[in-house]
């Protein structure tokens, strides 16, 4: 038999946890069937079979796993492992007779899994999570979420009509019980464990903050001419055509500042500088506890509109959990943008691997002096966060004032 060993979903990754086995041990695998949900450091990805055979899974549900490590075996099971699994006596149904008798399967479980997964039930890894953790049946419940997938807010409405689930209020007066008493002004604390994708943001995030010494630069942005670029485009618009947003000004800006200003396009690694050829533009975008940052590709090349479309795109795919590794590849340089919760301006925590990452406010119409007179423009405030191991001062300046030129100029953009 083949083993099947945890792959390597994205650059950065370093171990994966099985969040879900979407074929049942026992079952006849084909080239190309989707096999397991692991989640990664920066998102939940399907992995799909590359043999054929029969599965036999080594690492159950829950469990994490380094890179490289067996998680399960396809292939042909021998006649004697499965005169073995006659001779034992196994309760447990298989699809085939070949699976070896240590398989680790549990027997209440594997007929739900063939279910769910034979219906092809579309549902997100985190309600996936908490269906399990509650015990509510997917098979029976109708996703709100897009093109029918379940998501969380599915799960915990079954389970809040629930009677077995009606029980649990007890834990926090136990919780109270076992709380010292310095902590009993607080009230009882609610203890949440992170997932693993919230796990590996916090270590990733610690580490940046420990090991890159940090500093930041900031301006103002007169976005006048952006607002009435962007306003244009509206009109003119068709039915369904994407309009550009102003984020979508600022990535391009950055990502011509970028193509400009190598040393900014870069990273610092092992006592070197790493400058790279292309130009991948991160986005970070939110999701339900969490941060992904997919990334558009050659971002310096590609039109306004093209990088508005693509955009919308990766967000989508991101917030309905259908976004795959190697859209989460291959970053040089990140934006990230609050403006539309009404923030000013923020400092943001380098990703590591890149030299900066650019902190973008709200666009807001504030009182100016022009020639000694008052009047108003559209103001944004966007921050460089700057690795002073390879980006100094002057060269952060300097990319920082291109990226201000390139919006205030937004005809150079289009």
């Amino acid at each position: 038999m083949s083993e099947i060993v945890m792959p390597r979903l994205t650059d950065s990754m370093e171990e994966g946890v099985i969040l879900s086995w979407l074929k049942a041990d026992g079952d006849e695998i084909a080239v190309g069937d989707e096999l397991v949900e692991i989640e990664t450091d920066k998102a939940s990805m399907v992995y799909e079979s590359d043999l054929a055979g029969t599965l036999e899974i080594l690492v159950p549900e829950g469990e994490t796993r380094p890179i490289g490590e067996p998680i399960a075996r396809i292939g042909e099971a021998s006649p004697a492992d499965a005169g073995e699994a006659v001779a034992d006596g196994d309760p447990v149904g298989r699809t085939s007779p070949g699976v070896p008798s240590g398989t680790p399967t549990a027997p209440a479980q594997a007929p739900v899994q063939d279910h769910d997964h034979a219906e092809h039930i579309k549902v997100s890894p985190l309600a996936r999570r908490i269906a399990k953790e509650k015990g509510v049946d997917l098979s029976g419940l109708t996703g709100s979420g897009p093109g029918g997938r379940i998501i969380k807010v599915d799960v915990e409405a079954a389970s809040g009509s629930d009677p077995a689930t009606a029980a649990e209020p007890a834990s926090p007066a136990q919780s109270a019980a076992a709380s010292p008493p310095a902590d009993s002004a607080k009230g009882p604390p609610e203890t949440v464990e992170l997932n693993r994708t919230q796990s590996l943001i916090a270590r990733r995030m610690s580490e940046s903050k420990a090991t890159i010494p940090h500093f930041y630069l900031r301006t103002v942005v007169d976005m006048d001419r952006a607002v009435e670029v962007r306003a244009a485009f509206k009109e003119e618009a068709t039915e369904g055509e994407t309009v550009p947003s102003l984020n979508d000004f600022v990535v391009k800006a950055a990502a011509i500042a970028l193509r400009r200003h190598p040393i900014a396009n870069a990273a610092f690694r092992d006592g070197h500088f790493e400058l790279y050829p292309k130009v991948n533009v991160g986005i970070a975008v939110a999701t339900e506890g969490s941060l992904i940052v997919p990334v558009i590709k050659d971002a310096d090349h590609l039109s306004l509109a093209e990088i508005s479309e693509e955009t919308r795109r990766l967000a989508g795919r991101v917030r309905s959990a259908e976004i795959t590794p190697p859209e989460l590849a291959g970053g040089t340089f990140t934006v990230s943008n609050l403006g539309m919760f009404g923030v000013t301006g923020f400092d943001a925590v380098i990703n590591p691997g890149q030299a900066g990452i650019l902190s973008v406010g709200e666009v807001a119409e504030k009182p100016v002096v022009t020639d000694g007179k008052i009047g108003s423009a559209h103001l944004m405030e966007i921050t460089l966060a700057c690795d002073h191991r390879i980006l100094y001062g002057a060269d952060g300046a300097e990319f920082l004032a291109s990226v201000k030129a390139n919006l205030e100029e937004p005809g150079l953009l289009a």
